[in-house]
């Protein structure tokens, strides 16, 4: 892809609006829930079940976990790998719903 197209796709980016724990953010419709949290200046997304420490973006490609959140309701959600759209609500909840609950904090 060359660098003139890179840029005409960056120009059709939508800036659309979502919630996390409450607030209203600006993102980019389409792209991952964890780089719009990033953007926004948001670090910590949830806390471990186990020791209470503050957990955010480790791998980025959804092996670990670390990233996990409930979005529109649904817990356990990787905000890697979750494309934003706009109105979505996420949530720094610490719910754990299968596939998650053997991964260590």
């Amino acid at each position: 892809m060359k660098m003139e197209e890179i840029k005409e796709k960056q120009n059709d980016a939508i800036e659309i609006n979502f919630m996390f724990n409450g607030k209203l953010l600006t993102g980019i419709e389409g792209q991952p829930v964890a780089a719009a949290l990033i953007a926004n200046g948001i670090r910590s997304i949830r806390n471990c079940e186990i020791t209470g420490e503050a957990r955010g973006i480790y791998c980025g490609i959804g092996h670990c976990y670390e990233c996990r959140a409930t979005i529109n309701g649904t817990p356990s959600k990787r905000t890697c790998l979750t494309l934003l759209k706009e109105g979505m609500v996420v949530t720094s909840g610490n719910e754990i719903s299968y596939g998650a609950e053997y991964n260590e904090c």
